[in-house]
């Protein structure tokens, strides 16, 4: 996975607020998010989020990582949004 999908992909598991809802609106399995979650955070080599049972939350980490990465993503498609038109 590139940077630009796993930061959209972060994205999405915010906003879904879930593995399981997540999952659920990508096509996969739970523990398939939970694979690439994983994954991100081996990468970037911090926790991202909190994980109970029940509910997900961000750390001071995750945070800085989700509120700059939509600025990235914004970004991202603005250029597109340029480029395409022109």
């Amino acid at each position: 996975m590139d940077a630009f999908s796993d930061l959209a992909f972060f994205a999405l598991l915010n906003q879904h607020g879930s593995m399981a809802a997540t999952a659920q609106q990508m096509g996969l399995t739970p523990p398939a998010v939970s694979r690439r979650l994983a994954a991100l955070e081996a990468r970037l080599g911090v926790r991202l989020l909190n994980r109970s049972t029940r509910r997900i939350s961000l750390t001071p980490e995750g945070e800085a990582y989700l509120v700059d990465g939509a600025r990235v993503l914004a970004d991202l498609q603005s250029l597109e949004r340029r480029v395409g038109g022109a």
